[in-house]
């Protein structure tokens, strides 16, 4: 049997206490028939059902899984594969924090952590799972650190970021990120491009209220020297090595490119990639993390 609804079957993983669940909420206030702590060996047989019975009553089916069940990692390739003979590859959602917010998270709610036991503490059990998942997180569509959200922000983001996906076709997904240095990296990023090299526009006094969104800055920034020959390289790289990750299996690029606030070269840059990549056969989604702080 094959089914056609590819876009809306979506599977939602990651590190225990790093948001899954509230992003699974996030599925289910968009309409979604949500599942969650779902055996893996069960999807291929659920998306059947809800395809044959309830798919017409629901923009999509989302679907929670995590380490609450036994060889969940070692399952996941086999079970994709049978996903996969329904014609289906469902958009795989990661959400990671780092280990300092996840302790801080688990002190908080005083739940205990899946792998955690007698002999196996919460720092050795957050490492044991992040090694087991790595598989998964590598091979997610979309990897979502959650470590400076509040459940509002993460809400927010889910829901630009699922309209990104959704809206493009389905391949290699570039996701796109403009930040500020002095607020720090971001940590899932693949790829880093340090802007400050550029032109900047905040010790102008008429630009300072822009943003790179603004053509006067994107202007400022790329249109003299060194910006315009600058991103004339950067394009002709990205063109020359997108497809080269595309080719080579990778389901997911994420790349980040600050400046020291993240609200004008960052910005300008990252939009001038956007509109260029758009032109590619990529599902692009773009972040401007730090826009409103810098």
């Amino acid at each position: 049997m094959q089914l056609t609804e590819q876009k809306n079957v979506v599977i939602v993983s990651g590190m225990s206490g790093s948001g899954k669940s509230t992003a699974l909420n996030v599925f289910e206030d968009m309409g979604f028939f949500c599942v969650d702590g779902l055996p893996a060996r069960m999807a291929p047989a659920l998306i059947e059902l809800f395809f044959n019975s309830s798919a017409k009553d629901y923009p999509g089916l989302a679907m929670g899984m995590d380490l609450r069940q036994p060889d969940f990692a070692g399952q996941w390739r086999e079970v994709l594969n049978d996903i996969e003979t329904l014609s289906i590859r469902p958009t795989v959602i990661f959400t990671d924090s780092s280990d300092q917010v996840l302790l801080r998270r688990y002190a908080t709610t005083r739940r205990p952590h899946p792998l955690a036991s007698g002999s196996l503490g919460l720092e050795g059990a957050l490492a044991r799972e992040r090694e087991i998942l790595e598989p998964i997180r590598t091979q997610a569509d979309l990897v979502i650190d959650t470590s400076h959200y509040s459940v509002h922000d993460l809400r927010r983001v889910i829901q630009e970021k699922w309209e990104c996906l959704s809206n493009r076709s389905h391949g290699m997904r570039v996701h796109l990120i403009s930040f500020g240095f002095k607020y720090g990296a971001p940590a899932e990023a693949d790829m880093v491009l340090d802007l400050r090299f550029l032109p900047n526009p905040y010790f102008d006094e008429a630009l300072r209220p822009m943003s790179g969104q603004d053509e006067a800055i994107a202007s400022y920034v790329l249109g003299g020297e060194p910006g315009r020959e600058y991103l004339r390289r950067l394009l002709d790289f990205l063109d020359f090595t997108l497809p080269l990750y595309a080719a080579e299996g990778r389901y997911r690029l994420t790349m980040a490119f600050g400046c020291t606030g993240g609200r004008h070269r960052s910005v300008a840059v990252t939009e001038a990639v956007l509109a260029h990549l758009l032109q590619q056969n990529f599902s692009i989604s773009i972040e401007h993390r730090h826009f409103s702080l810098g």
